[in-house]
């Protein structure tokens, strides 16, 4: 069994009116030391079906199998035999556990479920997301995983869905849109966001003054990637990102975001196969400058401990309105190109 995070204790004091609020929660009420029952969505197969070259689905995924064994753990014997890809979370994380998964390949879903000890292969994503007190929505290359959204924030579970939250601003706002009509709890981030070194330089840049420049840059195509490099920026900044001009061509993203303070935004994301770009992020103060190249190691299991964070202890930490602001921005950055001009948020909007 792999090493737990020793997480903040957030098991206790509030769990009485989180229940009143979320009948999810109610099981956590009655008995503070249980873990969320979590329900694991579209998470045994992946295949990038977002571009204008939809590739099949194979076995295994890298959210879903790292997602599962950070909460669940492995059986290493069980794992080897696995035939697709399958990552073995470093660390563990305590207060949940998968209870449930699905996957439109069923035998893969079998096949985790197995290795991973999780007790039910739901038939259906609605059934993988009742009785739980949390579904994850898995990145499974669809771009369109908020699909699963709506059944869980009608329940009254709460969700998170991995990146990217939509792939057009309009999907991703009708579902924040839903959200905020049922009440429900509901996130969306890249892992990027919580990396230490990203949490770190948030506090640091208030000592090199007011952040006149920000520039981040990452590997991939501009909105399914290049969230991860603009997650970094808003983690350290925050939204207000009001329109976007990319200078860059395709495979080749150079885009201006310009922020509703004296503060821009150059965001840089190049093709795996044009360029091989690291994640950084540089700021550009009016006392000094700082630069960080983020260690990636654990980089899920403190994403997760955000997401039980927010579930728990009622702590949000991405407003799902400034989730949607980003993806408007990265729409915004690759319709620029298109048009070959400077477009406003509010046109996509």
């Amino acid at each position: 069994m792999n090493p737990p995070i020793h997480r903040r204790s957030f098991l206790g004091q509030s769990l009485a009116g989180l229940a009143a609020a979320s009948p999810a929660l109610n099981v956590l009420a009655r008995d503070a030391a249980k873990p969320l029952r979590i329900g694991l969505v579209s998470a045994a197969s992946y295949g990038p079906a977002y571009g204008p070259d939809p590739q099949p689905r194979t076995p295994g995924s890298n959210h879903g199998t790292a997602f599962a064994t950070i909460f669940n753990g492995y059986d290493e014997e069980k794992a080897k035999t696995f035939k697709g890809t399958f990552v073995k979370a470093s660390k563990q994380l305590e207060g949940g556990k998968v209870v449930k998964i699905w996957d439109p390949d069923k035998a893969s879903a079998t096949a985790i479920a197995d290795i991973c000890g999780i007790a039910t292969v739901a038939e259906t994503p609605e059934e993988c997301v009742t009785d739980v007190d949390l579904a994850l929505l898995i990145d499974d290359g669809s771009g369109a995983q908020w699909k699963y959204a709506e059944a869980a924030l009608r329940k009254g579970v709460p969700v998170f869905c991995d990146k990217p939250l939509a792939m057009t601003a309009k999907e991703a706002a009708s579902i924040a849109a839903v959200a905020k009509e049922t009440g429900t709890k509901f996130m969306s981030s890249s892992s990027l966001r919580f990396v230490p070194d990203i949490v770190k330089l948030r506090e640091d840049a208030k000592a090199i003054g007011p952040v006149r420049l920000c520039t981040v840059t990452g590997p991939g195509d501009l909105v399914y990637y290049g969230i991860h490099a603009l997650a970094m920026a808003y983690g350290v900044l925050g939204g207000g990102v009001v329109s976007a001009h990319n200078t860059g061509r395709e495979g080749a993203h150079i885009v201006r975001l310009r922020r509703s303070d004296d503060c821009d935004i150059v965001l840089m994301v190049g093709a795996r196969e044009t360029m091989r770009a690291g994640f950084s992020i540089q700021l550009f103060g009016e006392k000094g400058n700082l630069r960080v190249e983020p260690d990636l190691k654990d980089l899920y299991a403190y994403l997760l401990e955000a997401v039980l964070d927010l579930v728990v202890r009622d702590k949000v930490s991405v407003p799902v309105d400034e989730e949607v602001e980003l993806i408007a921005a990265l729409e915004a950055g690759q319709r620029s190109l298109a048009l070959g001009r400077e477009v406003k948020l509010d046109e996509i909007r």
